[in-house]
């Protein structure tokens, strides 16, 4: 396999069609079907897409995964209880070709050590599903810990999911990094 350079960064005004193209133009793309797909999904008109840009460009609460300087996929965070520092973030890589091969893996820990660096956190964490389980294995990877299991909470596609909660503390970032 091609060794590949994988980079994190904020999102620039010039990829912003092909973002819309890997994530929003598509009736049903692939990368929905193992991120929260029991929730609805829309596909949108460039038109629309650029409406909120100004939310994607530059922000720092969403950069992109880059492979060879190529846009593959994105990262993000958002707030569950900002005044306890309580953060969750996720992750899409859009296309399968990029699926199972480490990258997002490497992002996701590019994406937390910038996390802890930049702000005063104590945990970061994210919630994803038992169907997904190359998001679990990732977060095992990781070092972080299954911190919550709710059972059959995410029906999908007629079957009944776990939602799960993975977290790791500052201090077992800093001791296994």
């Amino acid at each position: 396999m091609k060794m590949q350079h994988i980079m994190i960064r904020p999102i620039v005004e010039k990829e912003i069609v092909r973002l819309w193209k890997l994530s929003a133009k598509e009736a049903s793309p692939e990368w929905k079907k193992w991120d929260a797909p029991y929730f609805p999904y829309q596909p949108k008109t460039l038109e629309q897409f650029l409406e909120k840009k100004d939310q994607l460009i530059n922000q720092e609460d969403m950069w992109g995964i880059y492979v060879d300087n190529e846009l593959v996929g994105s990262l993000c965070y958002y707030w569950e209880h900002e005044e306890s520092l309580w953060l969750e973030m996720g992750i899409v890589i859009y296309e399968p070709q990029y699926w199972s091969g480490g990258i997002g893996t490497k992002a996701l820990r590019m994406w937390i050590t910038h996390l802890f660096k930049e702000l005063p956190l104590v945990r970061v964490g994210y919630t994803t599903w038992s169907g997904n389980e190359r998001m679990i294995k990732v977060g095992e990877k990781l070092g972080m810990t299954m911190e919550a299991r709710l059972r059959k909470c995410r029906y999908y596609d007629g079957v009944y999911y776990d939602s799960i909660r993975m977290g790791l503390l500052r201090e077992e970032w800093e001791e296994n990094e």
